[in-house]
């Protein structure tokens, strides 16, 4: 009973479309950032260098970049409220599920092969409670019978 809770309920908060994400690819993620009552956007632009597939809900993705020579990363729900927007920038080149080998690197020895970028978005149905009236089903009938009518007519003359 509580697992069909938990499902319901992560499912309900999920986001309609997603990027669909892969390690090695350079994203820029904009996040909500809430300073006391102020709230802004802020921009973190870097490599995935690895991804967690849990259920729907809890699906995670780390990105790392080098900032003023210290690398940076940050792990981002991807359902999370507070990311607004995942832009894919370029995609590289990786034969590993887990990039750490990247940590290690400096300089010219992080450049990874580009190769083309293919857009992908993955949908996620939301469980909504909605009643069709009959009369809703019964207008759309109507509306699709007098379209092929008027079709009909142009086709007579």
């Amino acid at each position: 009973m509580s697992d069909e809770l938990i499902k319901k309920f992560s499912d309900q908060n999920c986001k309609s479309e997603v990027p669909q994400i892969r390690v090695g690819f350079r994203v820029r993620v904009h996040q909500k950032i809430k300073e006391g009552k102020k709230e802004r956007i802020q921009i973190f632009d870097g490599t995935v260098i690895r991804k967690n597939c849990g259920s729907s809900s809890n699906e995670t993705f780390t990105v790392r970049k080098i900032s003023e020579k210290i690398g940076v990363e940050k792990v981002f729900l991807i359902h999370s409220p507070n990311i607004v927007k995942i832009e894919i920038l370029r995609a590289h080149k990786v034969r590993r599920a887990k990039l750490n080998f990247l940590r290690k690197l400096s300089g010219k020895a992080l450049r990874l092969k580009e190769v083309p970028l293919k857009f992908r978005t993955k949908k996620f149905e939301k469980i909504e409670n909605k009643k069709i009236e009959k009369n809703e089903i019964e207008n759309s009938e109507n509306k699709k019978n007098e379209k092929i009518e008027v079709e009909n007519k142009k086709v007579e003359k």
